[in-house]
């Protein structure tokens, strides 16, 4: 009878690490959580559809909430790392950071810990890069697009250059406010993922 309970036992710990070899967690703000869209048409959304028809076995889980900061990531994650202890997490944070003008050596400190968590419970990371428009000057713009891929060198991270690349400067792929991509850029938000994303796969 203890033989069976403890293949019984066995089973359900292969099930475990199976479903954490297969989970990507996302963690983001408004530009993945949908925000102005309707439920189910974002690039995490479509990301998911392409994993299930190529048949990868991976699971998306999409914590991202509309208007978080850096700091906010590095306070959720941890559960977030519990809960559903992913193969990988995708970091998309920082550009409220800058919207707000806030410290972008905060911010750096921020992704930087954010990948420290990760690692430490054994899951790659992709951090998706942002920039913004020269409000706060040039000097602070140009600091906060080279805070991307800098910080991903520095801890051994995937990079997504630019989320918005190939679509920055149509208007027409944006929501009314200018600032959202709308329903229409998230196949190409998806595909600038999703370039990065692959070669971290596993089969």
């Amino acid at each position: 009878m203890s033989g069976i309970l403890f293949a019984g036992a066995v089973a359900q710990a292969d099930v475990a690490d199976k479903s954490q070899d297969k989970t990507i967690l996302v963690v983001g703000d408004s530009l993945s959580a949908e925000y102005g869209l309707r439920r189910g048409s974002g690039w995490v959304e479509l990301l998911a559809r392409r994993l299930h028809a190529e048949q990868q076995g991976y699971q998306i889980r999409n914590t991202s909430i509309s208007g978080d900061t850096s700091s906010g990531g590095v306070a959720r994650l941890p559960e977030a790392l519990r809960r559903h202890q992913p193969a990988i997490v995708i970091i998309e944070l920082g550009s409220n950071d800058a919207l707000r003008g806030l410290s972008l050596q905060m911010t750096r400190d921020n992704l930087a810990e954010m990948m420290d968590m990760a690692r430490q419970a054994r899951a790659q990371v992709l951090l998706v890069g942002m920039q913004i428009p020269p409000n706060y000057g040039r000097k602070y713009a140009e600091q906060f697009q080279q805070l991307f891929p800098e910080v991903a060198q520095q801890h051994g991270a995937a990079l997504v250059p630019f989320l918005l690349e190939g679509m920055a400067t149509d208007r027409s792929l944006f929501q009314p406010d200018g600032i959202h991509p709308n329903e229409e850029a998230q196949a190409l938000l998806e595909r600038n993922v999703w370039r990065q994303l692959e070669p971290m796969l596993t089969p």
